[in-house]
């Protein structure tokens, strides 16, 4: 028992995903921000170009 406790405190695995995990979600948030501000500008060229073309 005391070997499968000390084993389990010294696997790394599960460390190496949580942190790929954290680095995927950081990535996402800024895709998320990107998009969102790239949106609002868009957004406002599309509605001219609707008015123009009215």
């Amino acid at each position: 028992m005391r070997r499968l406790f000390s084993e389990f405190i010294s696997d790394q695995s599960g460390a190496t995903a949580i942190e790929y995990c954290l680095i995927a979600t950081g990535i996402a948030f800024v895709i998320i921000a990107a998009v969102n501000g790239i949106g609002t500008s868009l957004n406002g060229s599309f509605a001219s170009v609707n008015t123009s073309l009215k």
